[in-house]
């Protein structure tokens, strides 16, 4: 059976306020659960607001590149990645995946990866993991409930989307990736994810009773590309 592909969000996991202990246990708890069913995962976690804090630091002592900026956040993805693969260490593959092109066989039920090079995000790293071991869904967790036609923290009556196509999708996050971004799904990574005919959900990563439903093809709440 196919692994079952989740790209975790950084903020997830480390939010401003600091690691979220209590998300990470209950992810932990669900996951264990749907391992012991039978289930095999693979997850690619985020620099998210880790990222975005060295990025901001950085750039107030002295003007950055777009690669030192693509490092700071690679960088903290890994740290992310450790922390999540030392998380899962009973079940999980040993070594974090850094380099997606590259990934040794695995028979734990768990293998974690994070950011690789400059120009890849890690939702583009989980369609390669996808597309590598035959998945054809990638489950995006974040900090949005669903997929906008604008940003509704500055828009209140932004309109909300429960399905979308990819080339209406992609009409709404555009085509350059840029490090720190904040789009629902890296545009360069929804590209390779629409050439492969595969299905993004786009889901608030907090709700894990949404996320059992997800896992169990049952009515959740989110956006669904494809």
């Amino acid at each position: 059976m196919s692994p079952i592909v989740i790209s975790l969000g950084g903020s997830l996991v480390a939010p401003p306020s600091g690691i979220d202990t209590a998300f990470l246990k209950e992810f932990r708890d669900l996951m264990l659960k749907e391992i012991a069913a039978g289930r095999r995962f693979i997850f690619i976690v985020g620099g998210g607001s880790t990222a975005r804090a060295y990025m901001r630091a950085a750039n107030e002592i002295a003007p950055l590149e777009s690669d030192d900026m693509d490092w700071l956040g690679i960088h903290a993805t890994r740290i992310n990645g450790h922390l999540l693969r030392t998380v899962f260490r009973d079940v999980a593959h040993p070594i974090m995946i850094k380099n997606p092109m590259h990934v040794v066989r695995w028979t734990k039920p768990v293998l974690v990866a994070a950011g690789w090079k400059p120009g890849w995000s890690t939702d583009y790293i989980a369609v390669r993991l996808a597309k590598r071991f035959h998945a054809q869904e990638v489950i995006n967790l974040s900090n949005i409930e669903r997929v906008y036609d604008q940003d509704p923290a500055k828009f209140p009556h932004a309109k909300p989307f429960d399905r979308l196509d990819w080339p209406t999708f992609r009409g709404l996050v555009g085509d350059t990736w840029s490090p720190g971004s904040n789009a629902p799904f890296d545009p360069v990574a929804s590209k390779l994810a629409q050439r492969c005919h595969m299905k993004v959900i786009i889901a608030r990563g907090t709700d894990l009773k949404n996320l059992k439903k997800i896992l169990d093809g049952k009515k959740f709440v989110g956006t669904s590309v494809e």
